[in-house]
């Protein structure tokens, strides 16, 4: 080619190229910021709500109170089946007198005396004997067996005078009605049925399994009724569990009695519950059912963390309804609230029966006993060894049930606003959930974006319920799977935009906020076209900007008067500048776009708060914030508009950029030179950079032996050196030398550094009259370097390990070999003459 060669621009953009085309080609024009996750700091206290709360003291549930034994209540200490039983509608006639004997209603007169009652029970034995040896010519075997097993019980009950009232009570405590009586005389056992009285107890939770009949305890046998097979095996049930129930239960009851020796106590629970699961009575109603739980609820006022423990274990293990089990989920929580009890958390495994009320208790009637069973969960979560039991147990799928649950109610409903309790618990402990691997992997599905961003949208107003989703998100999102999964959300952009109009004075939940569309925007294209896309997004973030940097402005004012009165230096990052670290990023991710790119480079607003920022920040106070804002600024400066508020503001950019160049922190001056690499394709930052002598320092950058702070200094290079009177510079200070070092270092490594660096060669080397003159002691080596490099066969056989994918050869042939080609005919031909 015997025509004038053109000079090489870094950045020659013909055409508008596509995003794909951006990201891949214009490497370190247009670059993605991350930043450090905003911290949580540790509540000093376990509680329900936070110091930080945004509930008012009285308007929500206490996290202390007093429990006794009288916070339970006797009377429900059987579960209850939820059926109401309809009144009758026959109202019998009683008849006006004794004498009218026509009436089939015989009233019931107490005995005259005591031979009358003898009398009576002559003759219901009578009846009894006779009724008997004509079920046992039906029966024998079952009969034989049963009359032996009653007899052994009677005996044993005989032996038990010494117990107290209570005992007594269990052991016959249930007397059957006269109408059973009634029904029995009539042959109602002719029936050919066996029945206890228990088996048609109403007053059991419903889903409770019945595999332990009650039994009556009575002497008399009037009450039972038996045939076939199936009252065979009922008559064994029954049988056993008596036997059950006065060799194992009864005893450790009694063993209860003295509260004076603790220690024994906790033993005694401990060899209960094991008897209570091995007779498979836990959660079961049998007749001593409501005996077992007074024991247990009278014991609760002894002041004893792990006896209470033990005792909550035995309560919720029956299953109990009501006032009761609010009662047990609040001695559970007020145990868990100690973090000093987590230990003995870990080896009575209370977790187990928690999980359990939260699977199958209802929502709406028991809201309350749910709030604080999962505040007692939380306060578990809080420990790694019980954290990780919680996501072995299926935890993390049984919390995203239950918030579906609470999702699916309305804020219209009666139990909306009670429900926004218990959801602050289960958010916490989700929050909790994703420090750990484990659960953090069951959390990355589309389920878990899905929901909380359900339960976000449903309590924007709610700031606690935000922040401990905010927070849950913060660490999700750090994954690619959960952003993926978050970005195909569409309506989570909108919901993000409005939570940041909604709490903008709220730091902690805008900063969240903030982070988490930045780690969106980071690595996902189509998520910086729809956030840029969602209706108020430029405006949202950029009232943001001027909210927080007011007051950022007012703090800075503040804390110079706290130095005057000779007060300590405030720590950076402050809140608000942590807010502008993460909104910045956000501005710089979504630049990336080129329409959303395109848009905030017009954004006058947005590019003079981002000036206002690198102008009045020292980067030895707030590293972060200033390079960030040089990162913003270095994306916006990539396109070239004619409403480009950057290039209408470029030499004042470039004043900002000089002192960030000459600090002593080398990551800022590595920023500063990226933006230089843009701007100086234009003639006013070319003569600017002269006339400061920055060129030096860019030369000098060439010795870092760092491929992206070397490609950045190059830029700027290539773009001084297109001024053919220019040139020149590069003589001062070695840079000759410095880039052909930096060609051979680098060269088969990094194909696109190797093409920037021939193609400032070619434009200093425009004006060539000999190769000696012009590149000196350095011609030889060049020469030798270029026809290496290209040498294909030479050049991929000895790749410096890097993968071809990273470095293809494609790259090599259409950039690189057509620059290196001209370039080293170019010399060859001078080094000749």
């Amino acid at each position: 080619n015997t025509g004038k060669a053109e000079p090489f621009y870094r950045l020659s953009v013909p055409r508008q190229k596509s995003s794909s085309e951006i990201v891949s080609e214009a490497r370190n024009a247009l670059r993605t910021l991350g930043t450090r996750r905003p911290l949580t700091p540790a509540e000093d206290r376990r509680r329900l709500f936070g110091s930080t709360s945004s509930r008012p003291p009285q308007n929500r549930p206490p996290s202390v109170f007093s429990l006794h034994a009288s916070s339970f209540d006797l009377a429900e200490s059987r579960p209850l089946s939820g059926v109401r039983l309809c009144p009758l509608d026959h109202k019998p006639v009683l008849p006006a007198s004794a004498e009218d004997g026509d009436s089939p209603i015989s009233i019931p007169k107490p005995p005259a005396d005591a031979a009358e009652v003898r009398k009576v029970s002559r003759a219901r034995a009578r009846l009894f004997r006779k009724n008997q040896e004509k079920l046992e010519s039906e029966e024998p075997a079952a009969m034989s067996n049963f009359c032996r097993s009653h007899k052994n019980c009677l005996a044993e009950q005989r032996s038990s005078t010494a117990f107290h009232d209570e005992s007594r009570q269990l052991i016959c405590n249930e007397h059957i009605s006269r109408s059973e009586r009634e029904d029995f005389l009539k042959g109602t056992a002719g029936k050919g049925s066996f029945q206890l009285r228990g088996e048609s107890d109403p007053g059991t939770k419903p889903g409770t399994n019945s595999s332990w009949p009650r039994s009556t305890g009575c002497e008399g046998p009037e009450t039972v009724y038996f045939g076939g097979l199936e009252g065979k095996t009922r008559i064994n049930e029954w049988e056993e569990e008596e036997i059950f129930w006065h060799m194992k239960i009864l005893p450790i009851l009694h063993e209860l009695d003295n509260e004076d020796n603790i220690e024994n106590l906790c033993l005694a629970c401990t060899k209960l519950y094991q008897a209570l699961s091995e007779g498979k009575l836990l959660g079961q109603r049998f007749e001593g059912r409501s005996m077992l739980l007074k024991r247990c609820y009278k014991l609760v006022d002894i002041d004893s963390d792990p006896l209470r423990l033990k005792l909550a274990k035995i309560i919720l293990a029956m299953k109990v309804a009501g006032k009761n089990l609010l009662s047990a989920c609040k001695l559970a929580f007020q145990i868990c609230r100690k973090g000093q009890n987590d230990s003995i958390l870990q080896q009575e495994r209370l977790l187990d029966c928690l999980l359990e009320v939260l699977r199958t208790e209802d929502l709406q009637k028991n809201s309350e006993a749910l709030l604080y069973c999962m505040g007692a969960i939380k306060f578990m979560s809080g420990n790694a060894i019980l954290l990780n039991e919680m996501v072995n147990k299926g935890a993390v799928e049984m919390l995203l049930q239950l918030m579906k649950q609470i999702n699916n109610i309305k804020d219209n409903e009666t139990h909306f606003s009670s429900l926004g309790h218990l959801l602050v618990q289960l958010t916490a402990t989700l929050r909790n959930l994703a420090a750990c691997p484990a659960a953090r992997q069951q959390l990355l599905g589309g389920a878990a974006a899905s929901e909380l961003s359900v339960a976000l949208e449903l309590r924007a107003g709610d700031g606690d319920v935000c922040a401990y989703i905010l927070r849950t998100f913060s660490k999700l999102s750090s994954c690619d799977d959960f952003c993926a999964a978050l970005a195909d959300c569409s309506r989570c952009y909108n919901l993000f935009l409005a939570l940041l109009n909604h709490h903008q004075k709220q730091q902690d939940l805008v900063v969240r906020v903030l982070f988490v569309l930045g780690n969106l925007t980071a690595k996902n294209n189509q998520a910086r076209e729809q956030l840029f896309k969602a209706k108020g997004s430029v405006n949202t973030l950029t009232s943001l900007f001027q909210t927080y940097h007011e007051l950022d402005v007012n703090a800075q004012k503040w804390c110079h008067q706290r130095e005057g009165e000779g007060r300590s230096h405030p720590k950076h990052p402050s809140a608000a500048e942590d807010v502008l670290i993460k909104l910045i990023r956000v501005l710089a991710n979504l630049s990336i776009h080129p329409s959303a790119g395109a848009a905030l480079a017009a954004a006058h607003p947005v590019v003079e708060l981002l000036i206002t920022v690198l102008g009045s920040k020292s980067i030895d106070d707030c590293e972060e914030l200033v390079i960030s804002a040089a990162t913003a600024i270095n994306n916006l400066s990539y396109y070239r508009l004619k409403s480009s508020a950057v290039q209408d503001r470029k030499l004042h950019i470039a004043q900002m950029l000089l002192k960030l160049l000459m600090s002593n922190n080398l990551d800022g001056a590595v920023e500063a030179v990226r933006v230089f690499g843009n701007l100086s394709q234009h003639h006013e930052i070319c003569d600017f950079i002269l006339q400061k002598k920055a060129h030096r320092f860019m030369i000098a950058l060439l010795d870092s032996k760092n491929q992206d702070v070397c490609f950045a200094a190059c830029g700027v290079l290539l773009n001084l050196t297109a001024d053919k009177n220019k040139g020149a510079l590069l003589m001062e200070g070695g840079g000759i030398g410095k880039l052909v070092e930096c060609l051979q270092d680098f060269g088969p490594a990094d194909w696109q550094l190797a093409c920037l660096i021939c193609k400032t060669l070619w434009n200093y080397s425009e004006n060539i009259t000999s190769a000696a003159s012009c590149f000196g002691e350095e011609t030889n080596k060049l020469l030798v370097l270029l026809t290496s490099l290209l040498d294909e066969e030479l050049v991929w056989d000895c790749s410096l390990d890097r993968d071809l994918e990273d470095y293809p050869k494609l790259y090599w042939e259409r950039e690189f070999k057509p620059v290196a080609e001209k370039l080293l005919h170019r010399i060859q031909r001078h080094h000749s003459s």
